[in-house]
């Protein structure tokens, strides 16, 4: 197999969407993928939160402010390449105060709220304005609505930027990165499935499995799995496509669908294991029925597992290796995969084709101090 320009290491939407900005670049780019099951791409729920960077007060929160503000940029790209539909849409949100234990932390929302920048997106809604917008809603004590809040289908997202990198000339490979051979403190050629592929760079994207490949050659990357629980529910019968999502202060969610709500979902440090469990089947369905009880009629459609990319401190991990300038890692977001991933895609690309990511990466940088 002849040479490349880079080649990036995982078929996530981190690594699909570094593929495609890499090829739109003008970069060769040969995209390996060894379809590990338990992708978190494939079970994420799509939650695009302007909320959670509403504040912007450290460099994390900017970078998701950025993040969340480029999607409808790559949204309108991928329309224009005719790559077919990403379940994109601006849904808005809620985030509520259930109980009373969840009072304290709904006043830091609100203040952290009118802090921020775009004031005009938000406003405080009464419990009964509340559960107009989101019928199954409990009585909430509290109610925040941020219209500007969006979600997205992870997989049609994934399948969408396949679609479009490939017409722009991207090669896929099913295979197994076995090494890396390297020369004078740069790779200078990838081993697939034994097979040396000479490349100008690799862009390691590979997600929860980021911290097993790096072992290979002598790598630490500090990304453990941690694995998610989410169960989508069916209510044939309701037009819940315009309902918002809605979060309260336990960690889970739910984000409506055409005729379905997703709710989840469950953190958990089991190892490689993608699996469902009933403990954690129940923990998402308690905490749904906790905040809309009415969700009880519905159906259990299915439930979907996958294996979130954990840093050591909870950053994404963006930009050269130790010693290895061209070398780049692009893993490491956790449960924001999808808020973050498209955006980390582009900038690890940028700083391949054009020199510059375009943002400053030091505080994601893999040497960073932990």
């Amino acid at each position: 197999m002849a040479g490349f320009d880079a080649i990036v290491v995982g078929g996530g939407v981190v690594g699909l969407s570094a593929a495609f900005h890499l090829t739109l670049g003008g970069a060769r780019t040969l995209l390996v993928d060894c379809g590990h099951p338990g992708r978190a791409s494939d079970a994420g729920a799509g939650i695009l939160s302007v909320r959670r960077y509403a504040a912007a007060e450290n460099s994390y929160e900017r970078f998701g402010a950025l993040a969340v503000g480029y999607y409808p940029q790559l949204i309108d790209r991928l329309a224009a390449e005719g790559a077919g539909d990403t379940g994109y849409a601006v849904c808005g949100s809620l985030t509520v105060a259930v109980s009373d234990d969840e009072l304290a932390a709904f006043e830091r929302v609100r203040a952290a709220v009118r802090r921020g920048p775009g004031a005009a997106g938000w406003s405080e809604l009464a419990p009964e304005q509340a559960r107009a917008l989101f019928p199954p809603l409990a009585h909430v004590l509290g109610a925040i609505h941020c219209t500007r809040d969006a979600r997205v289908d992870g997989r049609l997202l994934a399948a969408a930027l396949r679609k479009a990198a490939l017409a722009q000339g991207l090669e896929i490979r099913e295979g197994e990165v076995s090494d890396l051979e390297i020369a004078h403190g740069a790779v200078r050629s990838t081993l697939i499935d034994g097979e040396a592929v000479p490349a100008g760079h690799v862009v390691l994207a590979a997600g929860a499995w980021s911290k097993l490949l790096g072992e290979r050659f002598g790598l630490k990357i500090p990304v453990k799995p941690q694995r998610g629980q989410i169960a989508h529910l069916d209510l044939p019968d309701t037009d819940t496509a315009g309902w918002p999502i809605v979060r309260a202060f336990r960690d889970h969610y739910m984000v409506p669908w055409p005729r379905r709500v997703v709710v989840g979902a469950t953190r958990e440090k089991v190892g490689f294991a993608p699996r469902t469990t009933l403990a954690g089947i129940m923990e998402v369905l308690g905490e749904a029925l906790r905040v809309a009880p009415g969700l009880g009629g519905a159906s259990l459609a299915e439930v979907r597992v996958g294996l979130r990319p954990a840093s050591a401190d909870g950053l994404p991990i963006l930009g050269p290796a130790p010693g290895l300038a061209n070398l780049h890692l692009a893993t490491g977001h956790g449960a924001v995969g999808l808020q973050l991933g498209p955006f980390s895609g582009k900038v690890i690309a940028d700083s391949i084709t054009r020199g510059d990511p375009g943002v400053d990466l030091a505080p994601f940088a893999p040497d960073r101090r932990r």
